[in-house]
């Protein structure tokens, strides 16, 4: 196979070929620390490399191949977004404030290690991962490979930055408004959050108060569902925790056996002033006429929001910002506009986080009126293309977050409820840059929307459309 072509294999089809003997893990390691070498400084994905590490691990995933042994992903390079434990390595949080090094892996890490992955790189995050774009003091502007003026988005900016430069074939992500679900949209990736509870959260029981969840950002929908696949499952530490699916999630890659019933919404949450991108809405609704062509019945229906759920969702996340922020060893690193963020999590009443909890149940309930009648809700995954680098530098903290929900109102919603969600990718808008439409299924049902986004990506092969920089 073409060098390039398996930089952006994906990681499904990287663990077939090393399985096969057709390629050693080595030569994958190897083709991916030249192209980090040779492109990475453009893009600014990793927060650090182990290249050294990588190779040893190449070595003996090629030497436990050839005895006979048989993982997952077995010699396949992962990034790990740097809200992540790594054993022996900082979990820097996109800032100058973190501590001692990590003394063990994060849960979802020693699956996947055990699953046979390779940590290669830790990815870059905007501070305490609160932005969807991912520029900081301490570790610089990440970039997105479609326009290097343009951010790829945030949290897991790093990680969509990475993947979609054909840097590493899969990244880890996590999700606490939108932060998989975004910069997969402006990197045109697939990127599922799962169902809450679905994915350890260990060491920590939970994060930002029930709104994070952890997951994955790739080409394919194959890898997201092996990925899931192997990382799946909680311990006794996780607050939320789910039984195992009754099949695995790469069983569903064969499509919906039957028409599904899908509501697409334009509407925007009550509270947030935006307009929706011309480009967004043609994505929408070209997904719309290509899932009717497929035979699935689609309506436009709109979610009832209500006007609790964006207060309810803010308590938490001001909350969990607060408290991230008191938890780092040198608080006093902290950037201006963080400092602002935590002390305004820091003044809001004990009352506010537990009336968010309260509230939540009858949320649930409520925005879930609209997949009563359906299967999956479709909206836009964001409203706007990504701000150039530097746009909201030196703007002050509310400032800045007014500005961004504009650009991304769709997704935080899901966090609050907990429920799956997705970003798929859906074509190019006139700017050359991707757009991308969110799914939303029911409760624990990532399963549809695996279905369904594979039944797109085979009519739309989206991952064949590639950065031109990096291709």
């Amino acid at each position: 196979m073409d060098a390039t072509e398996l930089a952006f294999a994906g990681v499904a089809e990287q663990a077939r070929l090393i399985a096969a003997g057709e390629i050693s893990s080595r030569e994958l390691v190897e083709l991916y620390l030249g192209r980090i070498a040779r492109l990475g400084p453009q893009v600014n994905a990793f927060r650090a490399v182990f290249a050294e590490r990588a190779l040893i691990e190449a070595e003996q995933a090629d030497a436990r191949r050839g005895a006979g042994g048989q993982r997952p992903l077995l010699g396949v390079p992962i990034a790990v977004k740097d809200d992540t434990d790594v054993a022996g390595e900082i979990t820097a949080m996109g800032t100058n404030a973190y501590g001692q090094p990590a003394a063990a892996d994060a849960e979802v890490v020693r699956r996947l290690r055990e699953a046979g992955a390779i940590v290669i790189a830790k990815t870059n995050v905007p501070e305490l991962c609160m932005w969807p774009f991912t520029e900081t003091v301490t570790w610089g502007a990440t970039r997105n490979p479609w326009d290097l003026q343009r951010a790829p988005g945030g949290s897991s900016g790093g990680s969509g930055a990475a993947v979609a430069a054909g840097l590493v074939g899969a990244a880890t992500g996590s999700d606490g408004a939108g932060s998989i679900r975004i910069p997969s949209a402006w990197c045109g990736l697939f990127g599922l959050k799962p169902q809450r509870g679905r994915i350890s959260m260990a060491p920590h029981a939970e994060g930002w108060h029930g709104l994070s969840v952890n997951g994955f950002l790739g080409h394919t929908v194959a890898d997201t569902a092996l990925l899931l696949d192997v990382v799946q499952g909680t311990v006794e530490a996780d607050r939320d925790r789910l039984p195992a699916p009754d099949a695995p999630f790469s069983a569903q890659l064969a499509g919906p056996s039957g028409p599904l019933r899908i509501a697409y919404s334009t509407k925007i949450p009550p509270g947030i002033v935006t307009s929706l991108d011309h480009d967004a809405e043609r994505a929408l609704m070209e997904t719309v006429e290509l899932l009717r062509s497929l035979g699935h019945e689609v309506r436009e229906q709109d979610p009832d929001y209500g006007f609790d759920a964006v207060p309810a969702l803010l308590a938490r996340m001001f909350t969990g910002i607060a408290d991230q922020a008191a938890e780092m060893a040198h608080p006093e690193r902290l950037e201006r506009r963080t400092r602002t963020m935590a002390r305004i999590g820091s003044l809001l009443p004990a009352g506010a986080l537990q009336w968010s909890r309260r509230r939540e149940a009858a949320i649930r309930e409520r925005l879930n009126g609209v997949l009563a009648a359906n299967d999956v809700l479709l909206t836009p995954a964001t409203a706007k293309p990504p701000p150039r680098i530097g746009q909201l530098e030196g703007r002050g903290a509310l400032w800045s977050f007014n500005a961004v929900a504009g650009m991304v109102p769709f997704n935080a919603p899901w966090n609050l409820t907990g429920q799956p969600a997705c970003s798929v990718p859906a074509g190019l808008g006139a700017d050359g840059l991707p757009r991308a439409v969110q799914m939303v299924g029911r409760p624990a049902d990532e399963a549809t929307l695996i279905s369904l986004a594979a039944q797109i990506e085979a009519q739309r092969p989206w991952a064949q459309q590639r950065p031109a920089l990096f291709s």
